[in-house]
């Protein structure tokens, strides 16, 4: 009977990617770091894991952070959503959601209004205009965008969409990210 190998939760061979990006040697990255040669070089070649002090180190080699690192570890396999369906206001919404970004295509007739679309969580928004003519309201600033143009704000302000013409929107939700 042949045993099936269990699957790999982590890789790091990502590190020789980061590393060729940078144009970095094994030894640069060793001499910044602070960590072996012979390390770096078999969590290259995935041939053992990375302990958490030995990220840290990594991370800073490459302008990020451990959890940033980690993530980057591990496997990459897809992760596939179903859309769900909401109405705001007189805005219909479609959208998936992932752990750290939430896409929503919307659409809406001349004259529609949502306030504040969505309860957000510590987001940033960003709004890109299909077609038509949308008006965004923040509270001391309102912008008026076309087709083609998108705007990003933090999504915990209070903000009103107002649909100027028939509108197509996407907007996205993107989770900031938490250091402490």
């Amino acid at each position: 009977m042949h045993k099936q190998s269990k699957p790999q939760t982590y890789d790091f061979s990502f590190l020789r990617e980061l590393r060729r990006r940078d144009e970095l040697t094994i030894q640069d990255v060793s001499t910044r770091s602070g960590i072996s040669p012979a390390v770096i070089s078999k969590l290259e070649r995935n041939q053992t894991s990375a302990e958490l002090e030995t990220l840290f180190r990594l991370s800073r080699v490459f302008g990020m952070n451990a959890t940033e690192m980690l993530a980057l570890a591990e496997a990459r396999t897809a992760q596939r959503a179903t859309e769900a369906s909401h109405v705001g206001g007189e805005f219909v919404f479609r959208g998936i959601q992932y752990g750290n970004v939430r896409a929503l295509f919307g659409a809406a007739p001349k004259g529609a209004k949502v306030s504040r679309p969505e309860i957000h969580r510590d987001d940033y928004e960003v709004c890109w205009v299909l077609a038509g003519r949308l008006s965004i309201e923040l509270p001391h600033e309102r912008y008026e965008l076309k087709t083609g143009e998108a705007i990003q704000f933090d999504a915990i302000l209070h903000h009103t969409y107002h649909a100027l013409d028939n509108c197509q929107i996407i907007v996205l939700h993107l989770r900031k990210g938490k250091r402490f």
